[in-house]
Order: structure tokens, then C-alpha cells, then sequence
């Protein structure tokens, strides 16, 4: 096997997944992004698409509960007045893995070899889609909204008191969900095995010896 092949194949195992979960990690700062633009829509999303296998789900859920579990403890020290460990915010982030976890099925719907602008529109069906179930658990678990259909178009355009209203959160889903799908995308096509690779290190086929031309017959010597 030619050394381009096993670049590339270091490349596809783990170069992209190392993309995927450093974006996501600086991604997840305090304070970087507006509320609800996040990566992990993407992240979620491309993982399904790109990496095949097991790893596919484990690794962008994993990475998502090892942040979750850092900004808790973060939050738990630098807001007072707020019970990041209570049943109710618990319960939201168990919705949000459910979320996840449909996102990461719907990649596996797409080919790693799809049209980019193919992947960025399964990113935005996966952004409405995260949006649509954790609004509606939302609607479901929250008090504070009656069950029924008004309630739930008030859980998903204006939300609870004293919080940004859900149509932005909507928003910013849906901007930051075909933005970094389409940089997730393009990352994966760029370091995906070129033609090149894929006949790195194999043999060139052997030349046949040149056939003998046949005898004449005899007459034709005559």
C-alpha cells in the first residue's frame, strides 16, 4: 500500500472526526455563540453522514455530554440563582440527546458523496427537526403552557416569560445548523480520498509480449 493510500485513509479516520469534535469543543466557549447557535445541530447531523459505523453515534454524543457536563459545572459556580442539576433542566437535555439522536439517524439517510448543497439542506431539516422535538417536550413538560394547539404555537414562537422569545432560538437553529453543515461538508470533501489515492501504491498492469505474426502457409511461398 503506497503512502498516499495510508494518508489518506489516516485521513477519513481521524483527521475529520478530529474536525468535527475540536469545532464543536471551542464552539461551546461561554459566551461565544448567540443562545441556540450552536454547532451541535451539524455536528450531529455530518456524523451521521460521515462517519460510518459505531463511531458515528457514540463520538458526537459523547462529545456532546462531555461539554454538556463542563458547561454545568461551569454555570453551577458563575450563576447564582440557577439549579443547573434540577429534574426540569435534566429533563430538557435528556430531549435534546433524543433530538441528537434523530439527526444523526437522518444522516445516515445521506451519502458521504452527496451534492454539498444536498447536505446543507439535510442540515436544515435536521435544525427544524431539533427545533420542532425540544420545543414540543418543552410545551409538554412546562406548566406554564396549556396543552393545547394554542399552547403549543406559543412554545414555538414566543415561549415563557422572561426569556427570548423562541422564534430567535428558531432562527439561530436554523442559520447555525445550514452554516456549519455546509463547513462540516466541505472539510469532509476536502479531505476525502481523491482518485489519485485510491490508485496510489497499485501496480501498473504488465505490458503483454507482442504476439508473433503467424506463418505463412506454404502455397503461398510457392
Amino acid at each position: 500500500m503506497g503512502c498516499a493510500l495510508k494518508w489518506a485513509l489516516v485521513k477519513s479516520k481521524i483527521l475529520l472526526p478530529a474536525i468535527f469534535v475540536l469545532v464543536f469543543a471551542l464552539s461551546r466557549i461561554p459566551g461565544l455563540m448567540p443562545l441556540n447557535f450552536s454547532v451541535a445541530y451539524a455536528l450531529a447531523f455530518c456524523s451521521g453522514v460521515f462517519l460510518r459505523g459505531s463511531h458515528g453515534w457514540w463520538l458526537p454524543l459523547v462529545t456532546i455530554f462531555v461539554t454538556d457536563l463542563g458547561l454545568n459545572l461551569y454555570y453551577q459556580h458563575h450563576l447564582s440563582g440557577v439549579d443547573v442539576w434540577s429534574t426540569p433542566h435534566l429533563l430538557g437535555l435528556l430531549f435534546n440527546y433524543v433530538a441528537y439522536a434523530v439527526l444523526i439517524f437522518l444522516g445516515r439517510r445521506f451519502k458521504p458523496q452527496s451534492w454539498l448543497a444536498t447536505l446543507v439542506g439535510g442540515g436544515l431539516l435536521g435544525a427544524i427537526l431539533f427545533y420542532l422535538i425540544t420545543n414540543t417536550a418543552a410545551w409538554l413538560c412546562n406548566p406554564e403552557y396549556s396543552k393545547t394547539i394554542a399552547g403549543w404555537i406559543i412554545a414555538l414562537t414566543k415561549g415563557t416569560n422572561g426569556y427570548p422569545h423562541t422564534w430567535e432560538f428558531f432562527r439561530n437553529t436554523l442559520l447555525s445548523g445550514g452554516l456549519f453543515t455546509l463547513l462540516f461538508g466541505a472539510a469532509a470533501k476536502l479531505t476525502a480520498e481523491s482518485p489519485a489515492d485510491k490508485t496510489a501504491g497499485a501496480r501498473e498492469p504488465e505490458d503483454k509480449p507482442a504476439e508473433e505474426p503467424e506463418a505463412e502457409p506454404e502455397d503461398a511461398k510457392a
